[in-house]
């Protein structure tokens, strides 16, 4: 009887020990940023070493931006060479601002994505990176390039064209992960047919018959928010950097005059005292969100005046601190 006891005490605990030690297999770490628009700002370098320095630090699996990262010119290869230190996988995502002045493949090439939408595997997740910077005349889409959006009436930008979507729906098919989806655009919000692209996601759920589609994180709209539909929740990633206002910031009361003729973006942003990202962790049950916290150099949007949104999205110096079930 006492040996029976021990042999079933000795096959618990190697069935604990088993479980312990495949856990970190089916668990998943990165880091994501969005919005550094390093260029554009004084600091941006600072911003992205840290970024780098944290993901380094919390020995992520990968790191991925977001879009509207850098320019592809000589002043910008120093951010190239900042993100390329991190050893590890590291993605990009294609920003709005990205193609300001170059063509897509110009871009993709000078930056290092292997498409401008495609999709990887890490760990028992499947990622997706999608590319929204689109415009659709009724008729046919046109890729964002060399500032021909500029020109573009409003209602033409921030499509995902009919050949991304059918791939989609093909890429989602192939795979029995559960899946996590990364934009510039939000799909939930801002892209003109994300209610089509969210048609495709809750269908391939349906068919999986299981939650396969879980999460989406996008940037682009400098802020910070979290929303579910049908079962999906989509995130908004705050910009590393700065919000912009779209008005006069004062920010003569924030940069030197010198600073302020060499950013003139700074016009109308407000900056973050500090950079901002989110580490998350993933596993077959939850989706852990580290964000991190600023604050706004004065004059703040309080001092202007302002209300707690610009439209639809919080007027925030942060990215909050989530745990989101995706069982």
């Amino acid at each position: 009887m006492k040996k029976n006891y021990l042999l079933v005490l000795v096959l618990l605990l190697s069935g604990i020990l088993s479980t312990a030690c495949k856990s970190p297999e089916n668990t998943i770490k990165f880091a994501i940023i969005s919005d550094l628009h390093g260029p554009d700002v004084p600091d941006g370098q600072k911003r992205l070493e840290t970024f780098v320095k944290v993901a380094q630090k919390e020995k992520v699996d990968f790191i991925i931006n977001l879009g509207d990262f850098c320019r592809l010119d000589s002043t910008s290869m120093t951010f190239l060479t900042i993100w390329n230190s991190f050893k590890g996988n590291k993605y990009h995502v294609m920003g709005n601002h990205d193609v300001d002045k170059y063509t897509v493949t110009e871009y993709i090439s000078g930056i290092g994505m292997p498409e401008r939408y495609y999709s990887f595997d890490e760990g028992e997740f499947h990622f997706i990176v999608l590319d929204g910077n689109n415009l659709f005349d009724g008729q046919k889409y046109t890729h964002y390039a060399k500032g021909n959006n500029y020109k573009a009436n409003e209602n033409m930008h921030d499509y995902i064209d009919a050949q991304q979507l059918k791939w989609l729906e093909t890429d989602l098919r192939r795979t029995d992960k559960k899946c996590v989806l990364f934009s510039h655009q939000s799909i939930d919000t801002f892209l003109k047919n994300g209610a089509e692209v969210r048609t495709v996601l809750e269908n391939e759920n349906q068919h999986a018959g299981f939650k396969k589609v879980v999460l989406a994180f996008s940037g682009h709209n400098h802020s910070n928010y979290t929303k579910e539909i049908n079962g999906i929740t989509y995130m908004q990633i705050n910009s590393a950097s700065y919000v912009w206002i779209n008005r006069f910031s004062q920010t003569e009361k924030r940069y030197s005059e010198e600073v302020n003729r060499k950013y003139p973006l700074l016009k109308h942003s407000i900056t973050y005292d500090q950079p901002l990202y989110a580490i998350v962790t993933l596993n077959n049950k939850r989706a852990k969100i580290k964000g991190s916290e600023a604050h706004f150099i004065p004059p703040t949007p309080k001092d202007l005046n302002m209300k707690d949104s610009i439209g639809v999205f919080p007027l925030v110096s942060v990215i909050e601190n989530k745990v989101i079930d995706i069982e």
